[in-house]
């Protein structure tokens, strides 16, 4: 039997959606192990002077927890 954990993050780009999901999963992975998948709760933009300056995501993601 497993047990998984999931865990809330968020993460920004000045590029794009999909970097700003790079970025938070590849920062993620230096913390936690057994990363199983990620969940985009949300995404959003931040605009400066009507254009758009960060691209913002939360994402859910779920490891399982290591055997005791």
């Amino acid at each position: 039997m497993s047990i998984a954990r999931v865990t809330e993050i968020s993460s920004t780009s000045d590029k794009s959606f999909e970097d700003a999901i790079a970025q938070g999963v590849e920062r993620a992975s230096k913390t936690l192990r057994n990363m199983k998948s990620a969940w985009i709760k949300e995404q959003r933009v931040e605009l400066e002077n009507g254009r758009i300056a960060r691209y913002v995501v939360h994402m859910l993601v779920t490891f399982v927890l290591e055997e005791a």
